[in-house]
């Protein structure tokens, strides 16, 4: 039998939370340009842009920006998108199946009910082992984690 997608794959980072919302807000957070700049990243960093083109083979670009004011755009492509379910993007290409120079890794955004809540996992799939202590180093698990409470209570206003 052949392993689910959200099986344990070798060089992945995970991130999960019990969210008192309707997935369908969680979702949204993640898929409305508005939005995102509201939550997307750990402070003292910030999201200045979002753009998405949000199906299959589309790009996105997120542009963060530091606080000594330097910014890093962050584009990629969605590779699956399943409404208030599944999103899943990755930076091995910027656009239009334009490689990228230096694929970092692969998104994998589940929301799904638990109890009146969402159960909303995100797993960051990386190509080596070296990228993905790299990302763990970085502060996945905080910076993640931080930006998912965040998420959380702005899904909570919609």
């Amino acid at each position: 039998m052949a392993p689910t997608p959200e099986a344990a794959v070798a060089h992945e980072l995970v991130l999960t939370r019990l969210i008192p919302v309707a997935r369908e807000k969680l979702f949204r957070c993640w898929t409305e340009p508005a939005l995102i700049v509201q939550w997307f990243t750990p402070p003292p960093w910030k999201t200045i842009a979002a753009e998405l083109d949000l199906r299959a083979g589309g790009s996105s670009l997120i542009t963060m920006q530091g606080p000594d004011g330097t910014t890093v755009p962050n584009r990629g492509v969605y590779l699956e998108v399943v409404p208030n379910r599944r999103l899943v993007f990755t930076d091995a290409y910027t656009s239009a199946w334009v490689p990228s120079a230096k694929p970092f890794f692969t998104g994998v955004l589940t929301f799904d009910d638990e109890g009146g809540q969402t159960r909303y996992t995100a797993r960051a799939r990386h190509w080596n082992a070296e990228d993905c202590a790299a990302h763990e180093k970085m502060g996945f698990h905080q910076g993640w984690g931080i930006a998912a409470d965040q998420m959380a209570a702005l899904a909570a206003t919609l």
